[in-house]
C-alpha cells in the first residue's frame, strides 16, 4: 500500500483520534503505515497532544457525579459519565494486577473495572449487581491501558432493574464484554414490597 500524501494523512490522523482519543502512537503507525517519528511530527504540526495529555484533558472535563458508590470504589479512572446513559473509564494494568510469570492481568481486575463502571453509571443512591453474563475475549497484559465503555440499555427506573452493557478495549481491540443486570431502588409508587428483596437470595 503506497503512502498517503501528507495532507490526506493529516486529515486521516485527525479523524482517527477524534473517533478514538485512546489510540496510541504505535497503533496509529499501524493504521497509517508510517513510522512512529512521522506520527509524532504529524501530531506536533496538528497540535494534537500525546495520549497521556489527551486522557488528562478528558478526565478534567466535567461529568455527572457518581451517586451509587464512592468515587474511590470505582476501579479505574472515570473519564466520562452521563448517568443512566453511558460512561467511560481507564484502568492501567500494573505489576500488582498481573500473574508474575506471564505478565497477563488477573481476570478479576478486568471484570472489576467493568462491573464498577456498570454500577457507577446508574443514577441512584443504591445500585447492586444482580447478575453478569461476561466474556474474556483476549488477555490484557502488563502496561496496557484498558478502556471500558458502559451503555445503559434499559434504565429500569420504574421496575428496579437496569441493564448495562460494557465493552473493554485495549487500543482498538476488544478484550472483555459484559451484560450486567443492576438492582436499583425503584420509584416509591411502584415498589410494592420491592422485587429488590424478593429476588435476592
Amino acid at each position: 500500500m503506497e503512502r498517503l500524501p501528507k495532507r490526506q494523512r493529516h486529515q486521516q490522523l485527525s479523524r482517527l483520534i477524534e473517533e478514538n482519543p485512546f489510540l496510541t502512537d504505535r497503533e496509529l503507525t499501524r493504521l497509517l503505515k508510517v513510522s512512529i517519528q512521522t506520527i509524532r511530527l504529524d501530531r506536533l504540526e496538528l497540535s494534537i497532544p500525546e495520549l497521556r495529555e489527551r486522557l488528562k484533558l478528558m478526565a478534567e472535563r466535567s461529568y455527572d457525579p457518581v451517586r451509587s458508590l464512592p468515587l474511590h470504589e470505582v476501579i479505574g479512572d472515570i473519564l466520562d459519565l452521563q448517568l443512566d446513559k453511558s460512561g467511560i473509564s481507564l484502568f492501567e494494568i500494573r505489576e500488582e494486577h498481573v500473574f508474575s510469570r506471564s505478565g497477563i492481568a488477573r481476570g478479576h481486575h478486568v471484570f472489576a473495572q467493568a462491573n464498577s463502571l456498570a454500577v457507577a453509571v446508574i443514577n441512584d443512591e443504591i445500585a447492586l449487581t444482580a447478575s453478569a453474563d461476561i466474556r474474556f475475549i483476549r488477555p490484557a497484559r502488563l502496561g496496557e491501558k484498558c478502556i471500558a465503555k458502559a451503555y445503559v440499555r434499559s434504565s429500569g427506573a420504574q421496575k428496579g432493574k437496569a441493564k448495562v452493557e460494557v465493552f473493554t478495549y485495549v487500543g482498538d481491540e476488544m478484550v472483555f464484554q459484559g451484560n450486567f443486570v443492576i438492582y436499583r431502588s425503584a420509584g416509591e409508587p411502584d415498589r410494592e414490597g420491592g422485587d429488590v428483596h424478593e429476588d435476592r437470595h
